[in-house]
């Protein structure tokens, strides 16, 4: 186990979790990373193994057959997943989103009829809010469900969703403006629709097509695709917790872990850049000594390490926040924030320390770094976690009189 980001206070429970996926991500993931990534494959046999070992479940209630664990619990797995390859951490993540929203808003109907099957990994989830012209603008959705009958009926163009293809449940954030009088807050007339389909690519059910896999600089592997709704028609007992109007909401709610679980995933890609970078010092050799002997190196391993410490403090600060309850959007903004661009500076510095050979396909850190800059994106960006902080210290420092 490595000296650095380790985790006070954890039960036997916790620990055996944990030894046991370190060891699967030792196993099964390390070794083969880097030869799927390069061929943009996806990691089948590795994500049979995370399903045997009740990972697609593990915060789902024991009631729907999941292992009941708590954030902190799922967060701290996610690293170690991450330090092996970040594409299998986003894999589970927008599934865990969803059934993270299902438990929290679903009504007893949904929570019935798709936890039992997510906690197996038999329903596998992904969530949809991003679209072509809206980037961090959720406001300006313009994706719309309109009631039919006992229906709903979904037009637009949704972009950039994890799992578009290999998932069978999306979470879709549309407008809807049934019972919301013209003029309302454009968050508070959206709505989560719950959508199931056909895995694959094309059109997966009548009205819905998956056009395909985008082709990314890195997070390969996992399949990142559009979503495209042409009449597409659900029925109503499909919107999110029965009443419409609360998707904004949902969907927050759903993030707001998911910046735990990005942060989580900065710390073990930071990590294993770390570990790369203070073996490869010890085996180099210049002017007659390893080059982990030069005083500029040891400052950049210095930094490095005390970089992947302090992220790792804040990524399982923002969990136990989240995990006791409380409102924790701004540890959550901070731990996404800082835990991101501290891998960013990690990768890179393990990278200049690997020197010509770093930017050699031969080498692991080469992947990483075209790995690290999704974190500074995904789940919003750093100028969005910033306004979220700004805001929230605001609230919390706010002048009296």
């Amino acid at each position: 186990m490595s000296r650095l980001a380790q985790t006070a206070g954890l039960t036997d429970v916790q620990q055996e979790i944990l030894s046991t996926v370190r060891d699967f991500v030792d196993k099964e993931i390390i070794p083969v990373a880097t030869q799927l990534e390069h061929r943009d494959e996806y990691p089948t046999e590795i994500v049979e193994g995370l399903k045997e070992l009740g990972l697609f479940g593990l915060m789902i209630p024991e009631e729907y057959g999941g292992l009941g664990e708590s954030l902190l619990t799922y967060a701290l797995c996610v690293e170690e997943i991450a330090r092996g390859w970040m594409s299998v951490s986003g894999i589970i993540n927008t599934h865990f989103i969803v059934a993270y929203m299902l438990k929290q808003h679903g009504t007893q109907e949904q929570k019935d009829t798709f936890l039992p099957r997510m906690a197996l990994g038999e329903v596998r989830g992904a969530f949809s809010m991003s679209e072509p012209a809206l980037g961090s603008d959720v406001s300006a959705i313009s994706s719309k469900g309109v009631k039919d009958g006992d229906e709903y009926v979904l037009d637009g163009q949704k972009m950039w969703l994890t799992n578009g293809g290999t998932s069978t449940l999306v979470a879709v954030l549309c407008r809807s403006d049934e019972g919301h009088p013209e003029g309302t807050a454009p968050h508070k007339s959206m709505t989560t629709f719950l959508v199931e389909k056909e895995a694959g690519f094309g059109e997966v059910r009548p009205g819905l097509t998956i056009p395909g896999k985008i082709d990314k600089m890195g997070y390969k592997g996992v399949d990142t695709t559009e979503l495209i709704m042409d009449g597409l028609r659900i029925p109503a007992n499909r919107v999110l917790g029965g009443t419409t109007g609360r998707g904004f909401y949902q969907m927050m709610d759903g993030v707001e872990v998911g910046r735990v679980n990005v942060a989580a995933r900065g710390c073990g890609v930071a990590q294993r850049a770390f570990e790369l970078g203070v073996s490869y010092a010890q085996q180099r050799q210049t002017f007659g000594k390893a080059i982990a002997q030069h005083q500029a190196i040891q400052f950049k391993l210095a930094e490095m390490a005390t970089k992947v410490e302090a992220a790792h403090a804040m990524m399982v600060n923002a969990a136990r926040k989240k995990d006791s309850g409380e409102r924790n959007d701004l540890e959550a903004g901070m731990a996404k924030y800082l835990a991101s661009e501290y891998c960013k500076e990690v990768v890179e510095d393990a990278f200049r320390i690997h020197g010509g050979y770093g930017f050699s396909k031969e080498y692991e850190i080469e992947r990483l770094y075209r790995e690290a800059p999704m974190l500074l994106i995904g789940e919003g960006t750093a100028e969005i976690q910033k306004m979220i902080i700004g805001r929230r210290l605001l609230e919390e420092y706010r002048l009296q009189g």
